[in-house]
């Protein structure tokens, strides 16, 4: 039985993926042996010692401490594309919004409600708000995983052309993305060529601030600059003074901060891009049956931080072992189930990084199993071993 402790509500139809017989669900667990969440902030916590894995029912994963995680052997498993077509949608929103100016207009049209002339009123006002067609104007991607890829297709029905920057575009996103789409060599050629510019990168400390003044530099000026990827993407101090001077016309952003609040030209929206019923549903049973791939069988797909990892389950007892990844570890693992006479039936090795994760799938087992871990953990470098039956 492995105890689930959920630190988000989570949606039910994810949860039913964790049958009762072998998963408890338990919001309160103190020991859990894996942790699914939301948008709760990790970073503060005490993992316990004998935590297995934690799974983010979304795409992003900043509020799990995923290095504490690496070195404890602990697999972050996320659910890449369970959001995309919500997120997609907003970005569209966005784009519109960005260029004929609904949110301003219906603000105005409310302050003036109880005026006599109320259609004088409007015809007189509404000049004010007018804006462009976004029809024929080049969109600028930066970023073209799962979620970039559908706005960059979507653009192009909307009869915009479309420029897209990703030097680790992965071969499944490749296949997904129209041939109609510009590949450029760099941000700064989007960037200098776009009418609108939207990103779809993850935020870590190499992507911190992606958006700054050297960037907005190389922009076209009067470009619209839409951020629903995170808003550490853009230095916000650098957009206000391309705001400023001309450079951007408007900016767009699911991630409020004071310093965007109020200001001219500048929309927020309160984090609503997977805020809708059917992604949580998409990211709870995607998170919920990675979880319980790992946690039965020891299976990995969809992790952070470990390689991509399965052995489809045949009955056998099989050892998952993870370690960094040094060389001649494949031998001196061998080396040890010689010692204890198992034959292996299968053995399946991947790495990521720094990071090396087996599946070793197993014909027998010694009596004295406590013996054979414990020199698989006696091994230099080896992180986690489990024995799965």
């Amino acid at each position: 039985m492995f105890t689930i402790r959920t630190l988000n509500n989570i949606a039910p139809t994810g949860l039913a993926k964790l049958p009762e017989k072998h998963f408890k669900i338990d919001t309160a667990a103190e020991n859990p042996d894996g942790i699914i969440l939301r948008s709760f902030d990790m970073h503060s916590m005490t993992l316990n010692d004998n935590l297995l894995a934690v799974a983010r029912a979304g795409a992003g994963t900043n509020n799990v401490p995923i290095e504490q995680c690496s070195k404890r052997g602990i697999p972050v498993f996320n659910a890449p594309g369970g959001n995309a077509n919500a997120v997609k949608e907003l970005v569209l929103t966005g784009l519109l919004i960005s260029s004929r100016r609904v949110v301003e207009g219906s603000t105005w049209v409310q302050s003036i409600c109880d005026s006599e002339a109320l259609e004088k009123a409007i015809e007189a006002g509404k000049k004010n708000f007018s804006g462009p067609e976004v029809l024929g104007k080049t969109l600028g991607v930066i970023g073209l995983g799962a979620i970039g890829v559908l706005v960059a297709n979507a653009a192009l029905d909307l009869g915009m052309d479309v420029i897209g920057y990703d030097p680790f575009l992965s071969l499944e996103s490749a296949w997904h993305l129209s041939p109609s789409v510009d590949r450029a060599d760099s941000m700064e050629e989007v960037v200098a060529n776009s009418d609108y510019i939207t990103l779809h990168i993850p935020l870590n400390d190499k992507t911190k601030h992606t958006y700054n003044a050297e960037l907005f530099s190389k922009t076209k000026r009067g470009a619209r600059l839409l951020n629903f990827a995170r808003g550490g993407l853009v230095d916000n101090e650098a957009l206000l003074r391309a705001l400023n001077e001309g450079i951007l016309s408007r900016y767009i952003t699911d991630f409020p901060d004071k310093v965007l609040l109020g200001q001219k030209n500048i929309i927020t929206t309160p984090h609503l891009g997977a805020s809708t019923p059917e992604s949580e549903e998409n990211c709870a049973v995607m998170v919920a049956q990675e979880l319980r791939e790992y946690l039965s069988h020891g299976n990995i797909k969809n992790s952070v931080n470990f390689p991509n990892c399965t052995v489809p389950y045949n009955g056998k007892p099989r050892i998952a072992v993870s370690h960094r990844n040094m060389v001649n570890m494949i031998g001196q693992l061998g080396a040890v189930f010689t010692k204890y006479s198992i034959n292996i039936d299968k053995l399946v090795n991947n790495s990521k990084g720094e990071l090396a994760y087996n599946i070793i799938v197993c014909d027998n087992l010694p009596a004295n199993e406590t013996d054979l871990i414990r020199d698989l953990y006696a091994i230099n470098s080896v992180i986690k071993v489990r024995l799965l039956k």
